[in-house]
């Protein structure tokens, strides 16, 4: 394709991304197609001819749409918010046109320097001192791991430059809640530790955030009985209820030998509004910190922060240093390949640098309060409801969690009709939940903040889920 040839397809291309966005709420949210059916839709062997962008065009609408759950759209409550503004894909797309090539910073010294600055920025707004520098990693699920990595070299003297794990002696413990995400437990397996060493710390029957005196007593006992704790990954705004394990408690009782790990990855954009930074009270103490701009903040995906206060030590694990790669500046600059796992890298930052400059922080911030607002909202509709609606946890942002059981209803019979009133929600493509279990127990997640959303989607969320549970079984 020459650059003329891409001119006249790329106007097309945004053309049909602009329709799409802007007839998006008259889709259906859920994904319509069954298992196989997008495989159906393409041909089993690879074309021989030359399409044009039309055809091509077309087949997105014919196949790729009708499977695709339209997390933009403004009645997706569910999971959490993967916003991608517009803005920012343009960024994207200016990412993927330069086509640059970030293994070390010869051989793209604007991505290295934009993505320093970037994280700077972000470090600035969530409102985290200059002591933090960061790096934009895929997911917060790497960024964990990639934490936990780390915080195995401390515990073990840099055990990766002789003998690794199996020459450590004593096992090395990870310490987090059943309330963390899957990736937490996923990155403690990849890194090493084991299922026997991954600690599911009690939390506060009310609140669900991680109980520092319950931390404190499974740390004495796995080093009386000969383990070494190596880790705290500490949760700001769980999955399942948006918890928020205290930090500053967890940093006293893991002391200067445990590494904290702060995983905000939803919640972290909420720190650009100053009123909720005492969510995370002693974030300043921990060792590392990740959030996720490619969720509530609206940069799409993918582009998760990371940041260290020792980074001369991250770098020490991380380092690797091919004479290929080798230049006159490498003690003058960044080098973000001794950062991470990945040598290669895209140019995410430019991802955030749109969005900032086009959208605003203003705008952003207004976004998000309004979301908060919201939520406030809906959940005052929950708890004044009766007729067996009861709100299961603490709204700490946008979540609010639901769990719908008549009188006289039984816990198993309940749990029953709330996965088959979610379905008929989901089901019907007119709104999108995702079901979750707390305590054991089924409820729905009813998490707000899709860019488009306003009040009025969260009043006709409502409304469905009324109608949902009065419809016969």
């Amino acid at each position: 394709m020459t650059p003329e040839e891409f001119r006249v397809a790329g106007h097309a291309l945004i053309d049909w991304i602009a329709d799409h966005r802007s007839t998006v709420r008259d889709r259906p949210v859920l994904a319509a197609v069954g298992p196989g059916e997008v495989k159906g839709g393409l041909p089993s062997t690879p074309p021989t001819a030359v399409d044009d962008i039309d055809a091509l065009i077309a087949d997105l609408d014919r196949v790729v749409v009708p499977g695709t759950t339209m997390v933009q759209h403004p009645m997706h409550f569910g999971w959490f918010p993967s916003n991608a503004s517009l803005s920012s894909v343009l960024g994207d797309l200016a990412s993927s046109g330069l086509g640059g090539l970030g293994i070390s910073w010869e051989s793209c010294p604007s991505l290295t320097e934009v993505e320093e600055v970037m994280c700077d920025w972000m470090r600035q707004l969530v409102g985290l001192s200059d002591s933090w520098r960061g790096v934009i990693s895929d997911t917060a699920s790497t960024s964990t791991l990639t934490a936990l990595l780390i915080a195995r070299e401390r515990a073990t003297g840099l055990s990766q430059n002789e003998g690794g794990l199996q020459s450590v002696g004593e096992p090395l413990v990870v310490y987090t809640t059943a309330q963390a995400h899957s990736s937490v437990a996923k990155g403690a397996l990849l890194a090493g530790y084991g299922w026997d060493n991954i600690r599911e710390v009690a939390v506060d029957p009310t609140t669900y955030a991680m109980d520092p005196v319950a931390l404190e007593t499974a740390m004495a006992a796995d080093r009386a009985a000969g383990r070494r704790p190596a880790a705290v990954v500490v949760s700001s705004g769980s999955t399942g209820v948006v918890a928020f394990d205290p930090v500053a408690d967890v940093v006293e009782v893991a002391g200067d030998d445990v590494w904290v790990h702060v995983d905000a990855a939803m919640a972290g954009a909420a720190m650009i509004l100053p009123e909720c930074r005492h969510l995370w009270a002693g974030v300043e103490q921990a060792d590392s910190v990740s959030w996720n701009p490619h969720k509530w903040f609206g940069t799409i995906l993918d582009c998760s922060l990371l940041y260290f206060r020792d980074v001369d030590f991250v770098n020490r694990v991380m380092s690797t240093n091919p004479s290929y790669l080798q230049s006159a500046v490498d003690g003058d600059v960044t080098q973000y390949r001794d950062w991470g796992i990945p040598l290669g890298r895209r140019f995410r930052a430019l991802k955030l640098w749109f969005h900032l400059r086009l959208d605003g922080i203003e705008a952003i911030q207004t976004r998000l309060r309004r979301d908060l607002a919201n939520a406030q909202w809906f959940a005052d509709l929950v708890d004044e409801a009766g007729s067996g609606w009861q709100r299961v946890a603490p709204v700490r942002l946008q979540t609010v969690c639901v769990r719908h059981q008549p009188d006289g209803m039984t816990d198993d019979e309940a749990d029953a009709h709330n996965l088959a009133w979610v379905r008929r929600v989901n089901a019907s493509g007119a709104a999108f939940l995702s079901p979750s279990q707390l305590d054991g127990r089924w409820m729905a997640r009813v998490s707000i903040g899709v860019e488009s959303t306003e009040r009025s989607d969260v009043a006709a969320l409502w409304q469905l889920m009324n109608d949902a549970v009065a419809a016969p079984a």
